[in-house]
């Protein structure tokens, strides 16, 4: 069980938080081109060494903004929405409904779309994937207790965060929830999307 938070720790997290924003907001009005980290930490109210703190580096500051806006799921609350019978895909489809809100999807889509553009940025896209997938995966294992080989709960958290990235980059023509439809655009729901993948998970490819 993780210790309760200090005020201590409270504030550090918010002055990361605030750092991140800043950041991301600079990225997207002026490109990762346009600012430095002298822009940073005068947007934000804070010195530059107190970044230094923080991050190596202004990509590694926007980066991080996605991981702070990342749903924080209540283990609790997850586990006691499931059925007895609930396997491990039963509950990876309840964190991803939790983790995944909407608005995350488009910073993360926003995210993606940056780091097209400057490629100094796609290291992080891989690390905010790997954080996220890496706490799924300890989720499930707490979730199985051992019912299940080694390795199951890496397979299932890999095949379905990679299912991710071909929906923020524009390869696979999915909506995210609250964008309008196009009459001409053939695309699925992301709810659509979500059901079909888990849909080959359970019954096989």
């Amino acid at each position: 069980m993780n210790p309760k938070p200090t005020l201590r720790d409270k504030k550090k997290e918010a002055t990361a938080y605030a750092l991140a924003k800043a950041a991301f907001e600079l990225a997207l009005e002026q490109g990762m081109d346009g600012f430095i980290v002298d822009d940073v930490v005068q947007q934000a109210g804070y010195s530059r060494r107190t970044f230094a703190n923080y991050f190596s580096c202004k990509e590694e500051a926007v980066a991080e903004y996605f991981m702070g806006n990342a749903a924080k799921e209540d283990q609790n609350m997850l586990f006691a929405g499931l059925p007895p019978d609930a396997t491990p895909l039963d509950a990876l489809y309840s964190l991803l409904k939790l983790q995944f809100t909407s608005g995350f999807l488009h910073q993360l889509r926003q995210f993606v779309s940056l780091a097209s553009q400057y490629p100094s940025l796609e290291p992080y896209i891989l690390s905010v994937f790997r954080r996220l997938q890496i706490a799924a995966q300890e989720t499930l294992e707490q979730f199985s207790h051992g019912r299940y080989a080694d390795g199951y709960t890496h397979l299932l958290a890999g095949a379905v965060y990679g299912a991710f990235v071909p929906i923020l980059d524009g390869r696979l023509n999915v909506m995210l929830p609250g964008e309008a439809q196009d009459e001409q655009s053939g695309a699925i729901s992301f709810d659509q999307y979500l059901n079909s993948m888990f849909a080959y998970l359970r019954n096989g490819f």
